[in-house]
């Protein structure tokens, strides 16, 4: 294991060198590898090359409290750590990626461990995964979707439509057990979330004109659209017709393969993350219309890494400047 020199070994390195002993013999006396010595020699002599044992520790040391990473954070910092996890529910890598660009270097992983530490039970409950993790594996299944007329297939959306350019979009709706649904949409780039509670439940026709007056205010931006078979999209040919402009390509609502929610993993993500305010259990009666739209501005103002934690909302609108 890796060992440190102290400042007796030091000490005899500077008696060696003063006695004219070569550099394995040094190495021999303190018990190191003649490597050890060497550099040790090279690293921490004067500037005009002589080694002095006191001079060297004085540097050792002065590099050991100079890293950042070896400060105990003020508790000025932890404070505003908590704050940013209670008030915003923001993860350890956005917290650490936002102080990051501030100037202030902090690990995620040290931020986890302030949450492992917290025995008051405050922050836990505001991480996205609330320290819980599990990994199921679905096995793949052939697509038996036949509920859809002029069903376009994902693996017809035109390789450009990777998630890296702005524009292509992903669609799908949040249900509770009393026949209520909110809509869920997201600009795959960005990570720019929209959403509304559906009126009229899963009806595939007023459904369509809930996604296009959301996405018209976008419309010249928006290039395709990618969602589940479920029957609220049934109508996906009126969302063409409302959200195509004359003259250019229309707008096509590409469908996922059954059981394939990893090919719309961007909207998948940003449902995970609604449930953190509206828990599968709840009845969305009780949540207004306001109340969804403030959840809409908290998601949209959370910094991603993916952005370099800037925020999807900043991101979303630079594109219409």
């Amino acid at each position: 294991m890796y060992k440190q020199l102290i400042s007796e070994q030091r000490y005899a390195i500077y008696l060696g060198i003063k006695r004219g002993n070569s550099i394995r013999k040094i190495a021999r006396a303190i018990e190191v590898h003649p490597s050890t010595v060497l550099r040790e020699i090279r690293r921490n002599s004067n500037a005009n090359g002589e080694y002095v044992w006191c001079n060297a520790q004085s540097k050792c040391m002065g590099r050991k409290h100079g890293l950042k990473g070896n400060h105990r954070k003020p508790q000025e910092l932890w404070w505003r750590i908590d704050q940013m996890i209670i008030d915003n529910d923001w993860s350890p890598a956005q917290i650490a990626g936002v102080l990051g660009k501030e100037g202030v270097h902090i690990a995620k992983q040290t931020i986890y461990n302030h949450v492992h530490a917290d025995t008051s039970g405050r922050l836990r409950p505001h991480l996205p995964h609330e320290l819980r993790y599990t990994r199921r594996v679905k096995a793949l299944r052939p697509t038996k979707a036949t509920n859809i007329a002029n069903r376009t297939s994902i693996h017809e959306r035109p390789a450009e439509a990777d998630g890296k350019r702005f524009g292509d979009w992903e669609m799908d709706t949040i249900v509770d057990s009393f026949g209520h649904a909110i809509l869920t949409l997201t600009e795959r780039s960005t990570n720019f979330i929209l959403m509304e509670k559906l009126k009229q439940g899963r009806k595939a026709m007023p459904t369509a004109k809930t996604v296009a007056r959301l996405l018209l205010p976008y419309r010249e931006r928006v290039l395709t659209i990618t969602t589940d078979n479920g029957c609220e999209f049934a109508s996906h040919l009126e969302i063409t017709r409302l959200l195509s402009i004359r003259g250019r390509e229309k707008v096509t609502v590409f469908f996922a393969d059954s059981y394939c929610s990893l090919q719309k993993g961007a909207i998948e993500n940003a449902n995970k993350l609604i449930r953190k305010y509206i828990p599968k259990k709840s009845n969305f009666d009780d949540f207004s219309d306001a109340k969804i739209m403030r959840i809409q501005k908290k998601l949209n103002a959370r910094p991603r890494e993916k952005l370099n934690f800037d925020s999807p909302k900043n991101c979303f609108f630079m594109h219409f400047y």
